[in-house]
Parts: C-alpha cells; structure tokens; sequence
C-alpha cells in the first residue's frame, strides 16, 4: 500500500476540505459535485473557445464572398480575436480576486456565447470584427479562470486526474475544428461554426451556476492598468506578428513593426513590473512567481514544448492535403486519431505519475512525445493508413500526458493567496508559445520552399518543419532536468524509492 508523503514545509496547502484561508466563499453551490464534474464543466468551456479558434479557418472564403471582400481581408477577423485575448488575458487573475470566480467564469461564457451569436449576425466585415474581440474577451477570461476554478476546486492528490480531463478539449478542439468547419460550410452555412456555440455556452451557465462555488481574495491587489497597457501591447504586437508572418500576408514591414512594437512594450512592462514591485505594488503578470522553483521549471519547458504542441494541428492536416493528396474529410478524419490519444491517457497519467514521479516522467515521456512528433517527418503516402493512425494516436497520447503533468506540477508551490496571479500568467505564455509555434512551423515551411524553388509545399518541405519544431522542443529536455526528484510528491503520490541499506542507515540512526 502506497502511502502519501507528508507536505513539506515550505510549500502553502490548500486544505482538502476548505478554500484557503486569503479567498473567502461568497455563494457555495447547490450541490458539491466531485472535482471530474468540475473538470468538465470547465472543460466544455475550454472546448468551445479551442473549437472556434480552428473552426473558424476553414470558413473564411465563403465568409469573403458574403461580405464582398477578398479571402486575405478576412484575417483581421482571426487577428481582431487574438488582440483580445492578448489584452484581457493577464487582467483575468485580478477581476476573478476582486469579483469572485464563478462571478467572473459565468460571464466570460455568457460574453462568449453572445459575441458567437454576433459573428453569426454578422452582415459585414466590420461588424465581424467587433463581434470577434467581444468573444475574445469572453475566450481570454474563460481559459484562466476556468483553471483557477478547478485549483480551487480540487485537492492536490486529485489534481492530476482532474487536470488531465480538463486537458481533453484543449486536444480535442483543434483537430475536431477544421473538419467540423469543412462540414458545416460544405453541407450548410458559415454561419453555424457560431450557432454551434449557443448550445454549449446556455449548458455551461447552468451547470456553473448549480455546481461552481464562488471564491475571491479578501483584500483583492490594486489594478495595474498601466501594466494591462504594456503587457497588451506587447503581446498583441507579438501575436500580430507571428500570425501575418505565420500565413505569409501583409508586408513584411509591417510584420517587423509589430514585432519591434511587441519588444520593445515587453521591455518597458519589465521596468515598470520591476518599480511597482519594489514600491510594494503588484503587476497585473507577477514576474516574481518565476522564483517559485517548480513554477519556473514549468513554464520554460512547457513553453518549449509548445512549439511542437501549436505547429502540428497546422502542419498534420496540410501535409496530407498538400502532401498525399487527400480531402480536407480525409485529412480531418485521420488527424482525429490524435485526439484519440489524449482520450486513451486520461485514465492513465495518475498512474504513470504515482509510479514514477513528475520529474522522471516528463524527463522520459517528453523525449518520446517529442521524438513520436519528428517521426511524422517521414510519412509518405504509400504509408498503410492504420500506421498513419497508429503514429498519431501515439503522439496526441504522449503529449497529452506531457502537459498533464506540466499543467499539474506548475501549481504545486504557488501558494493559494497567489493562484490566481499565477493561472493568468500561465495561460498568458500558453497562448503566446502556440502562436509561436504556427510561426516557427510556417517559417520553415516557407523557407523550404523558397530554396528548393517551390511554390507549392512538397513533402520534403514538411519533413524540414517537423524536424525544425521538434528539435526546438526537444531542448525542454535540459529544463525537465532541473526538477527536483520528489516535485509534486504530494500530487502524485509518488515516493522516491530507496536502497534497502539506506532504509537501514536511517532505522539504525533513529533515536530510540
């Protein structure tokens, strides 16, 4: 029988049976629902707002015939969506402490649902847009405080079961969307890559509603709104840039303005961060949570990570369009086998991280999930199908249990008064290394082709991107590492294994 080493001391524990002690509940729920509940309420929010940031993609040209303007116009209705969210992102962790987080989950959903209901209405390319950074700003409250709700929500020896069910969508939602949207625009009108929305956001105000209880801190921190300023400036100039140079439009002048823009709003947050914090303030994204060993560890090599994690819903579907020559139903259908895969894990990753810990896990299983991922390299179209849906089965199972674990240990330190700074900041570099990684694989897809003189991708130009985002990835393995050996023991439930004569020393050494 496996026993749940005691917490250490200098880690803040959230009691099992209470919120901490710096939030206060101000409406409990209806009813107490098991943390699989909460889980997957919040999970079907984070799967409506993955689902429309994919789906949307493949309505855009007959998007552009009805509002009579040509395709390349309609990015702004991706990139209006992304500012959004790289504005309202790092606020997220302060409104959620100063007007309680169900208060504040209820109504990203509900600004969600009604920008879908908009983008659905829209009779122009100008009203699109408006409706789209009103969903944005629902989609940027949804996912941090969406998390936030579970932490707060869970015990840590249930954290790893629940933050693998609640990682399901975030797998799901981006392989489901192009297919879904292919269908829907083929079968009946772009319009319903929206209304799909309404459904999904009506349940989940209900159910957050009987099953959420309300938590917020006592005495919430002063509102950093220069800091939302540069921040958002920042990560939207950022995301800007690695959106336009991602999909090759717009100038190329204009694409390095935003970059110098998003760089230089990220050097003057740093300063500002830094005096707010010495005069005893505290910055809308805490910069001194990277002091938090096991939190820092996280982010690097999560981030890393992402690379791989946000280039291969754009690369897998386009190398078998491009590549092999099949259907966009085809295409769709087969890169559904990795949304098979994170299915397959979720039961398994407490067992894995029991057995062998959160350090040796993602050690090994990030050098496998990486490695599954640069195999993709080399698929060929006289490849059997079933080794196609093997291999990406395999990828999305071991990736899937790669974030798990790192979605998991990144709160293990944090203490409670801080989760909610915490979550924001999480999900603030979450969304940017996504983006990150659509760019990388598109920069190298794109170079490819110009130095073989090509101006259709081959499949030699796709080998050269997976390669290129895996090998970027793989340099997390330095970064998992670092982490000590009993990381998140007390999540895990896993103990260091000792030698039978150590176990002696330590009998022999005891005072009777």
């Amino acid at each position: 029988m496996l026993s749940l080493p005691m917490p250490s001391p200098h880690v803040s524990q959230p009691s099992p049976e209470a919120p901490p002690a710096s939030h206060a509940r101000k409406g409990g729920p209806r009813r107490q629902p098991g943390y699989r509940a909460v889980a997957l309420i919040v999970a079907s929010a984070m799967f409506m707002e993955q689902l429309d940031a994919t789906v949307l993609a493949t309505a855009l040209p007959a998007m552009a015939r009805d509002f009579g303007v040509t395709a390349p116009h309609m990015s702004i209705a991706l990139t209006s969506y992304l500012l959004s969210l790289a504005v309202f992102i790092p606020a997220s962790g302060w409104a959620a402490d100063r007007f309680g987080s169900r208060t504040v989950f209820r109504l990203a959903i509900a600004v969600f649902t009604i920008g879908s209901l908009l983008c659905a209405q829209s009779q122009s390319l100008a009203f699109l847009v408006f409706a789209r950074l009103l969903q944005g700003m629902g989609g940027a409250m949804m996912i941090p405080v969406g998390r936030l709700v579970l932490l707060r929500s869970t015990t840590k020896a249930d954290l790893v079961s629940a933050m693998s069910w609640l990682l399901v969508p975030a797998m799901i939602g981006p392989m489901v969307g192009p297919p879904l949207g292919g269908f829907l625009v083929t079968f009946l009108d772009w319009r319903w890559i929206f209304y799909i929305n309404l459904p999904i956001g009506v349940l989940g105000l209900v159910l957050v509603s009987i099953f959420i209880a309300d938590s917020r801190a006592e005495k919430p921190d002063r509102f950093d709104g220069l800091g939302l300023v540069l921040s958002g400036a920042s990560l939207g100039g950022l995301l800007f840039a690695f959106e336009l140079s991602s999909r090759g439009e717009g100038d190329a002048r204009i694409t390095f303005g935003l970059m110098v823009m998003g760089v230089l709003s990220g050097l003057a947050y740093l300063r500002h961060a830094r005096k707010l914090s010495a005069a005893g303030g505290h910055p809308i994204l805490d910069l001194s949570l990277m002091n938090i060993e096991t939190f820092r560890l996280s982010v690097i090599a999560g981030n890393i990570t992402r690379i791989t994690q946000g280039a291969q819903p754009f690369l897998i579907p386009l190398m078998l369009q491009l590549g092999f020559g099949m259907t966009a139903a085809e295409a769709g259908m087969i890169s559904l086998s990795t949304a098979v895969g994170s299915l397959l894990m979720k039961g398994v990753a407490p067992k894995v991280l029991r057995r062998y810990g959160f350090r040796n896990t993602l050690l090994v299983n990030g050098i496998i999930c990486t490695g599954t991922y640069a195999v993709c390299a080399l698929m060929r179209p006289d490849w059997p199908h079933w080794s196609i849906y093997v291999l990406l089965t395999a990828a999305g199972f071991f990736m899937s249990l790669q974030f798990t674990a790192y979605n998991t240990v990144a709160y293990d330190e944090v203490p409670a008064a801080r989760m909610s700074a915490a979550a924001s900041f999480y999900s603030t570099f979450q969304q940017l290394m996504l983006s990150m990684g659509i760019c990388v694989a598109g920069f190298a897809l794109a170079t490819s082709m110009a130095a073989n003189g090509r101006s259709v991708a081959g499949l030699a130009d796709f080998s050269v991107a997976f390669v290129t985002v895996t090998t970027i990835a793989m340099a997390a393995t330095f970064w998992n590492a670092r982490l000590p050996h009993d990381a998140g023991a007390d999540i895990s439930g896993h103990r260091r294994r000792r030698s039978l004569a150590a176990a002696v020393n330590e009998a022999t050494d005891a005072p009777d």
